[in-house]
């Protein structure tokens, strides 16, 4: 048994699990945080992804003692002060919500590209939310929602 501090969703946390426990399994099952999803378990549908130091990381390759001292942010910690993030917003206002099992992804990555290029053209946005695979779209709706994202960035402090 290890064990490990880090910020989740802007809080500390200290936990102890198995050196070998894997950061989907810590956050799914022990922290009880079930907005990150787990799909493949390989690293190849991107639906587990979530950020780690405000880049986007696949929660089921990464042994969960990698995020020692790190800032983790998943789904549940995007709203503040019982408001959602605006990305959560225009994903709502886009409907680019279908089944929900890609969204919290889809919503995280495009957050760390926003934070990083607030004037993200539409080939950007593909290929950002590319390593996640979306089985009920087209992703059309998810780029127009990350678009809006993009214009309420633009026009109010975000």
């Amino acid at each position: 048994m290890s064990d490990l501090i880090f910020n989740l969703n802007g809080r500390k946390i200290s936990v102890t699990i198995t050196a070998n426990m894997l950061l989907i399994d810590l956050l799914r099952d022990i922290l009880r945080l079930k907005g990150t999803k787990i799909g493949c378990r390989e690293g190849v549908c991107g639906v587990c992804t979530i950020l780690v130091d405000g880049k986007p990381v696949n929660s089921c390759l990464l042994p969960a003692m990698k995020v020692s001292g790190r800032s983790v942010t998943t789904i549940e910690g995007l709203s503040k002060n019982g408001e959602l993030d605006p990305i959560q917003q225009a994903f709502i206002d886009e409907g680019a919500v279908q089944c929900g099992f890609c969204t919290p992804a889809m919503i995280l990555i495009a957050k760390a590209l926003l934070d990083k290029n607030t004037r993200a053209e539409e080939s950007e946005i593909k290929e950002s939310l590319s390593g996640v695979l979306c089985r009920c779209t087209g992703y059309q709706k998810i780029i127009q929602a990350v678009q809006r994202a993009i214009l309420k960035k633009s026009s109010e402090s975000y």
